[in-house]
């Protein structure tokens, strides 16, 4: 028997076969994403889907929504970070050419974010604006948030009360679970 309580699960987008900080750019999933999303949501049960519009997400989504017959939302809210100057440049690159900005974003994204990204209040307050429509949802149902690791780690620090310089060492796997409570955010 399949015991459903209200609450919201943020889940990862699978594999998409890039090396870099990928932010907004709209990649498609490989095979293995595929595969590591299905096995991640096997035996699990949701009343609604609510995902990023980039097709790392909401690919598997809309598959999963119309598979179980439950509703889904895109919010574009639910969008990765901008990474800026960053997007799509692999991380050896990266560290190699501008290794101590990177490490300084690291450590603090708050203060060091890439050049010409977007800003970090402005990626908070929209992912906090898009959960605390989710929690209103999630309040009689469990509701599944299809999105990113950038995404996941704020959300995490925002809920769990942790510093964002915590970021960098919060483990979120491709295709991972984290089942997320949400307190309304003051992002406004």
């Amino acid at each position: 028997m399949i015991v459903k309580q209200p609450g919201i699960d943020l889940l990862r987008h699978g594999d998409t076969g890039q090396r870099s900080y990928r932010g907004q750019l709209d990649d498609a999933l490989s095979a293995l994403g595929w595969t590591q999303l299905r096995a991640a949501i096997f035996g699990r049960v949701w009343d609604a889907i609510v995902t990023s519009p980039l097709r790392r997400c909401s690919a598997f989504a809309s598959e999963l929504a119309s598979a179980r017959r439950v509703p889904l939302r895109v919010d574009p809210r639910l969008a990765e970070y901008h990474f800026g100057d960053w997007q799509g440049v692999p991380i050896e690159t990266l560290a190699r050419d501008q290794g101590d900005a990177l490490a300084r974003f690291w450590a603090d994204p708050v203060a060091h974010p890439p050049p010409s990204a977007e800003s970090f209040a402005a990626f908070r307050q929209r992912l906090c604006a898009a959960l605390d429509d989710v929690a209103n949802e999630a309040a009689t149902q469990r509701v599944l948030v299809v999105t990113h690791g950038g995404a996941i780690r704020l959300l995490r620090c925002e809920s769990e009360g942790r510093d964002f310089g915590d970021m960098a060492g919060i483990e979120v796997p491709h295709a991972s679970l984290h089942t997320l409570a949400w307190a309304s955010s003051s992002a406004a």
